[in-house]
C-alpha cells in the first residue's frame, strides 16, 4: 500500500521549535502499512550491537537510522502512532531515496501471509508476533561488509571492529541541529574509496585480520556490480555475492536476508542455528547443517522466516560450552 509523500518540514514536539538539518529542512512521509507492525522486529535486524554508530533505537519507539544510499548519505527517522501510521523523517542527500524505500524497509513487498507453519511452536509464534516482517533495505554493502566483519569471531569482536571503522573513517549523518540528536553519534558507513583507503595498522586496530580486511577490499572495488545484487532473485545474487573470494553461503544469506529481504535465504555454516533448530523442531540439539535444512524444507520458501520465528519462540537450547572462539567456524 502507498503512502503519501509530503516534502514539507519536520513537526517538532509540542512545545519546542522546528529543528532544521544541517543539509536543509527534513523531508517526512507517512505510510500506512497493510497490516499489523513491530518496528522493533522488523528494524532489529539491523542493528550491530547495542553501540551501532548507524542505528539508535530509543525508549519512546523512536528508531533512527544512518546510511549511504545511490544518492549519497542520508538519515532515516522511524516512529508509529497509535492508530499504526508510520512517520518518517528523513534528511541529506539520500533523505529522498530513504524516504521512496520506507515501505519497502518496513517489509511492504514481503508476503508474511505465505508462510504455513507445520510445527505448533511456529504456529504459536507466529501468532504471538503479528507485526513480524521481512524488511528490504535495498542496499548490498552496509549488510556486506558488517556481515563479513563477523566471519569467524565472536559477535563483540565484530561489533567493536563495527563501531570503530565506523566512528574513524565514517562520516558524521546529517541531521537536525539538535544537540540530542548530535548525542547520538549517528555516523554513515565510508564509501568504496575510503573503504579501499583505510591502512593495514588501522585494521589491525580494529581487530580486523588479513583475510577479512582482504575480503571486504576485494568486495568494495566492485561495490556497483555488489549493489546489482538488490534487484536480483535470491540464487542469482547469492552467485553474484560468492564470486568475491573469502565470501560464502553464511555471509551472503546474512547480506540478503537485509538487502533484499530475502524470505528463504537460509544461514548455513552458523556455529548456533543447527543447533536451535534441531532443537525447536525435533528436540535434536545436535543438529548439523544437513539436518537442519531437512527440517527447514516444508517451509522452502519461507526458511529465513521460520528461523526468525524460531529465534523469537523462546525455545534456545542452553549453552553447553563456551562462546564461540576465533577460529571455531569459518562463517563463510
Amino acid at each position: 500500500m502507498a503512502g503519501r509523500f509530503v516534502p514539507r518540514t519536520a513537526a517538532a514536539p509540542r512545545g519546542r521549535p522546528a529543528v532544521t538539518g544541517v543539509s536543509g529542512p527534513a523531508l517526512t512521509r507517512t505510510w500506512t502499512p497493510p497490516g499489523p507492525l513491530d518496528l522493533r522486529l522488523v528494524l532489529g535486524p539491523l542493528r550491530r550491537g547495542p553501540a551501532d554508530p548507524a542505528y539508535r533505537a530509543l525508549p519512546d519507539g523512536t528508531f533512527w537510522r544512518a546510511t549511504r544510499t545511490p544518492a549519497g548519505p542520508g538519515t532515516l527517522r522511524v516512529s508509529a502512532s497509535h492508530d499504526g501510521t508510520v512517520h518518517g523523517a528523513a534528511w541529506g542527500p539520500g533523505a529522498q531515496w530513504l524516504l521512496d524505500g520506507l515501505p519497502a524497509l518496513l517489509g511492504a513487498d514481503d508476503v508474511p501471509e505465505d508462510f504455513r507453519p507445520r510445527h505448533r511452536l511456529l504456529a504459536l509464534t507466529q501468532h504471538r508476533r503479528p507485526g513480524l516482517r521481512l524488511l528490504r533495505t535495498g542496499l548490498v554493502m552496509e549488510s556486506l561488509i558488517p556481515s563479513i566483519l563477523e566471519q569467524k569471531v565472536t559477535t563483540d569482536e565484530a561489533y567493536r571492529a563495527w563501531r570503530l571503522l565506523l566512528r574513524t573513517h565514517g562520516t558524521p549523518a546529517p541531521g537536525p541541529t539538535d544537540p540530542g540528536f548530535a548525542a547520538y553519534g549517528l555516523h554513515v558507513l565510508p564509501d568504496a574509496r575510503t573503504w579501499s583507503l583505510i591502512p593495514s595498522w588501522e585494521w589491525h586496530r580494529a581487530g580486523v585480520d588479513s583475510k577479512r580486511s582482504a575480503t571486504i577490499l576485494r568486495a568494495v572495488r566492485v561495490a556497483r556490480r555488489m549493489e546489482e545484487a538488490a534487484a536480483m532473485g535470491l540464487t542469482e545474487a547469492m552467485t553474484r555475492l560468492q564470486l568475491i573470494p573469502g565470501i560464502g553461503p553464511w555471509t551472503a544469506a546474512e547480506t540478503l536476508q537485509r538487502s533484499n529481504g530475502a524470505a528463504d535465504a537460509v544461514t548455513v555454516g552458523d556455529l548456533h542455528l543447527p543447533g536451535i533448530v534441531g532443537h525447536a523442531l525435533a528436540d535434536d540439539r545436535d543438529a548439523d547443517d544437513e539436518a537442519m535444512l531437512a527440517l527447514l524444507a516444508p517451509y522452502e520458501g519461507q526458511r529465513h522466516r521460520a528461523t526468525r520465528l524460531i529465534m523469537l519462540s523462546g525455545r534456545i537450547p542452553a549453552r553447553r560450552a563456551p562462546r564461540m572462539q576465533p577460529g571455531d567456524i569459518a562463517r563463510l
